[in-house]
């Protein structure tokens, strides 16, 4: 089955850069040399974005590669495709990692169980709006977005993976 997503590097230290690299080139069993450039929203960090192709769950693969740095912030989308609903990744390192089931057009899918956990558990409606929050993902779109905009405009390279 195949699949595409795209990853966002929002920030990183130069000396990680390479270890990125590596890490997407493990995932993806192709030589990934990403093309880097100033993060305006955080001088001295780099930021890049490539497009990819591979196996349904390739963003989740990404994803675990690239939570070990604590010191990057990242998204990693995957598209719906046959067989498989879509998904988002988004990492920081105040924050940890979120992953969402998203829709075709880009909204978080909340699963019926887990609105029910919430639903049972919220004592009042600022317990409930804080859970939803929380389900949303709410925390890592505020500290991912300012790093989003000074990216806007940027070019995007896709990566092939091997059998992908």
């Amino acid at each position: 089955m195949s699949a595409h997503g795209v990853l966002y590097v929002h920030s990183s230290p130069p000396a990680l850069c390479p270890h990125v690299e590596w890490a997407v080139a493990a995932v993806l069993g192709v030589p990934a040399k990403l093309v880097w450039t100033e993060q305006p929203a955080e001088p001295g960090l780099l930021r890049c974005e490539t497009g990819w192709k591979g196996r349904a769950g390739t963003a989740g693969r990404l994803a675990g590669a690239l939570r070990q740095w604590n010191l990057i912030r990242v998204e990693v989308t995957e598209d719906p495709s046959a067989g498989s609903d879509g998904e988002r990744y988004a990492i920081t390192p105040d924050l940890g990692v979120f992953r969402a089931t998203m829709s075709t057009n880009g909204d978080v899918l909340v699963a019926e169980d887990r609105l029910r956990s919430l639903l049972a558990g919220a004592v009042d409606g600022a317990a409930l709006a804080h859970g939803l929050d929380r389900l949303l993902g709410t925390a890592w779109d505020e500290e991912l977005e300012p790093y989003r905009q000074a990216g806007e405009g940027a070019p995007v390279r896709w990566l092939h993976a091997v059998g992908g």
